[in-house]
């Protein structure tokens, strides 16, 4: 055996590797007294046939095959030990040729992790300010959530509801066809086409009206995007939405813990400014995450990007089956083969490698540990949160969900770790 190692990149180790014939012909011994005993050769009793015949009857090929099949293993782990090569993940392995034979094996060695000086960083969250104009709107949007429809007697407006009875066609096939439609039109409406909202706006109660809309270049139907659509509307009521007096009616109506208004702006701020601070808690950890991976070097093999991806795919495709589309009828509607979506997720597997890598290196060198009774804790509030109680008890037992649940804490305490340190609330590095 002749090992090469031709080149080193991207954490990966290429090498060539030639077998000397005697390998060869002791594993092809092997291969005829495994294969003998299995293949049934007519004229002889199983296990008997001569090799020469087995040959003949299964080809030298298909008896190399399997010759290889079980050598390459062993020679590759050789050459492992003797190059001290430290791989994390099997091979990539191709016969270069078989007379000799020669095969190449690209090896995924273990990632390189570079911190920059992210004690450096001075990030600091943004300020949070809850003003009277974003209450009003608020309190407004839950005014019309309570609001009731009324008939009245004139044309049709914007905001008003419009029951109406559509018919429609593409290259004079059907296409929206549904009397006793309830619309309401709102401008800049994109659905159910551009530009069918602003056709309704004048009608009165009992017009009919025809007109023509071309559907975008982007319809969710790819067949349909970009032809035209044909309209035919009648309008059969109008109603116009009368909203609640903002009094301490209104507020008892938004929740029975509201007993006037002034208690309900309250809520309203309070709920605002929660929300407000964890959207400013979320884009500080994205941008101080962000920040720390741009000072840092990091190589790793495309492995583990493949592997990210399929993590990513799998995800994909369980969000469209819970969806009742099936990642097939997403794909199809999206017009994208499933190969597309895949390159589509590339980067974002790659980003996501590349940003656990680099949390986990910040994770050792800041000393960050989970202890038992934080994970215990983590799993008890998943119980706590699950609707079928006993099945997540039966489920948070194994050693895998523990493991992941210490991985999530340790992820989590890490990045509060960092943004302690950007924010300057913790600056002096570990000893």
């Amino acid at each position: 055996m002749k090992a090469t190692r031709e080149k080193e990149e991207d954490r990966q180790v290429f090498l060539r590797i030639e077998l000397e014939q005697p390998e060869v012909d002791k594993a092809l011994e092997q291969a005829y007294r495994r294969l003998v005993k299995q293949v049934k050769i007519p004229g002889f009793r199983q296990g008997k046939a001569p090799r020469a015949v087995l040959e003949r009857y299964i080809g030298k090929e298909g008896l190399l095959e399997d010759a290889l099949n079980s050598l390459l293993p062993e020679v590759y782990e050789q050459v492992l030990k003797e190059e001290q090569i430290e791989a994390i993940a099997n091979p990539k392995i191709e016969i270069a040729q078989t007379d000799p034979v020669v095969f190449t094996a690209v090896v995924p060695l273990k990632p390189t992790i570079e911190l920059g000086d992210y004690h450096s960083l001075k990030l600091a969250p943004e300020k949070v300010e809850i003003t009277k104009d974003k209450v009003d709107a608020v309190i407004e949007e839950l005014r019309r959530q309570h609001g009731t429809w009324e008939p009245v007697e004139r044309p049709v407006a914007f905001d008003d509801l419009v029951v109406m009875d559509v018919e429609s066609t593409v290259e004079d096939k059907p296409f929206i066809n549904q009397p006793g439609a309830q619309y309401q039109v709102m401008p800049g409406q994109p659905l159910p086409v551009p530009g069918f909202a602003d056709q309704i706006i004048g009608m009165e109660i009992g017009g009919e009206k025809e007109f023509k809309l071309k559907l975008p270049e982007d319809y969710s139907t790819a067949e349909l995007a970009g032809k035209e659509a044909s309209f035919k509307l009648k309008v059969n009521e109008v109603k116009q939405q009368r909203l609640p007096e903002p009094d301490k009616e209104f507020a008892k109506l938004v929740s029975a813990e509201f007993k006037t208004m002034a208690a309900l702006r309250k809520g309203i701020t309070e709920n605002l400014r929660l929300r407000a601070e964890q959207r400013v808690k979320e884009e500080l950890e994205e941008k101080v995450l962000d920040a720390v991976v741009d000072l840092s070097k990091v190589e790793f093999p495309s492995v583990l990007v493949d592997s990210e991806l399929e993590h990513l795919m799998e995800q994909q495709a369980r969000w469209m089956q819970e969806s009742g589309l099936g990642l097939e009828g997403y794909l199809s509607r999206i017009n994208k083969t499933e190969e597309e979506m895949r390159e589509e997720l590339r980067p974002v597997a790659a980003r996501r490698v590349t940003r656990s890598l680099v949390l986990g290196k910040v994770a050792e060198v800041e000393k960050i540990e989970v202890a038992d009774d934080e994970i215990t804790a983590g799993l008890e509030k998943l119980v706590q949160g699950s609707e079928n109680k006993t099945e997540m008890k039966e489920r948070i037992g194994s050693p895998q969900v523990r493991d992941s649940m210490e991985q999530m804490l340790a992820t989590q305490k890490t990045v509060q770790r960092l943004v302690e340190i950007a924010s300057g609330s913790k600056d002096a590095p570990p000893k």
